[in-house]
């Protein structure tokens, strides 16, 4: 497991300890599911409401925030850097001594396991009954799947992933890789490491060649009974409800939650950080820009004509505007004439 002294971790982050310096800290949380013997950090005084239920040993802080902290606090000049900088320790001991073996230690195997050809099974993984994993398929360290699952040929399923009963994961599939999450630090982007887990409910079936994202610091969750089709993008820390049913290639960006018994048709992108409510449905090709708070069938973009007649109506939709302006123009004119 993993742990680091307090006071070990401000001289690498160049930070100013305050408060007790015998604290170990075993890894980092946000700041909205804070825990004993963990670390935290405040990027946005917007959050410093959260701070009277701060549960974490110790905060990341800048200056600012010094007078409104009652724990042990590490102040730098940018909290946010500070953060992706410790990330970026926990990630890279995740990777220590790695060796590559059919089977590692202390793997807890159920009854009537079915393992195919060339397959590789990390540390501390926990397979339950009846599970299937086909071949050349990757279970990283710490990986749970429960009962009656099972994994197709070339599945790859990264650390700390869990997936339920009765779940099934079509070829190509990947689960727990990282999120597309980086801090500009200068001229360069500074990758930011990806510490959460994905976790996948009951009866899941995920088609060939999707991609599922850990989350940041919480967890990427998909709910029972969901269905996922092929080539799909599932980024960090989505939420999606039971029961919803996504079709083949659609995007959901980071953050975004998505209610129980929802139907997304394919080829949709779903913007982050937005919510949408239980029992929607959204047409193909459709682009989701904003959270929806009612129930109902939801739908964009053009439907395909000839080129020619595409043209005159991209030509009136960028004119929009104008025409809007002259029929106002037009309406106040027949008023007064009234």
């Amino acid at each position: 497991m993993f742990t680091i002294k307090i006071t070990d971790l401000a001289k690498q982050l160049n930070a100013e300890l305050i408060g007790d310096d015998s604290i170990v800290i075993y890894g980092i949380t946000s700041i909205y599911n804070t825990k004993k013997n963990y670390i935290t950090f405040l990027a946005n005084n917007k959050l410093r409401f959260l701070l009277s239920n701060c549960k974490a040993s110790a905060i990341i802080i800048d200056k600012n925030n010094i007078p409104f902290c009652k724990i042990t606090s590490l102040v730098v000049a940018n909290p946010y850097l500070a953060y992706v900088l410790f990330a970026k320790i926990i990630y890279n001991s995740l990777f220590d001594n790695i060796k590559t073996s059919k089977k590692k230690k202390d793997i807890l195997l159920g009854k009537n396991i079915n393992i195919g050809n060339h397959v590789v099974i990390e540390d501390n993984v926990k397979l339950g009954n009846n599970v299937v994993i086909g071949s050349n398929c990757f279970i990283g360290k710490n990986v749970i799947i429960k009962d009656n699952t099972k994994l197709s040929n070339n599945v790859t399923i990264h650390y700390d992933t869990i997936i339920g009963n009765s779940c099934i994961i079509q070829s190509g599939t990947v689960i727990g890789s990282d999120g597309f999450g980086y801090i500009k630090d200068k001229k360069r982007w500074l990758k930011i490491p990806h510490l959460g887990r994905v976790i996948i409910n009951d009866y899941v079936e995920i088609g060939s060649c999707t991609t599922i994202d850990r989350g940041t610091l919480d967890d990427t969750v998909i709910g029972n009974g969901v269905i996922i089709d092929n080539l799909c993008q599932i980024a960090h820390n989505v939420i999606i409800g039971k029961y919803t049913a996504i079709a083949g290639g659609v995007i959901i960006a980071g953050s975004s939650r998505i209610g129980n018994n929802c139907l997304v048709g394919g080829a949709t992108v779903i913007n982050g950080h937005i919510n949408i409510c239980d029992k929607v449905t959204i047409t193909g090709m459709s682009m989701v820009i904003r959270s929806i708070k009612k129930s109902g069938i939801y739908s964009s973009g053009i439907p395909i004509q000839q080129n020619n007649k595409w043209r005159k109506t991209a030509v009136l939709t960028m004119n929009i505007n104008k025409i809007n302006e002259r029929i106002k123009i037009i309406e106040r004119e027949m008023s007064i004439n009234k």
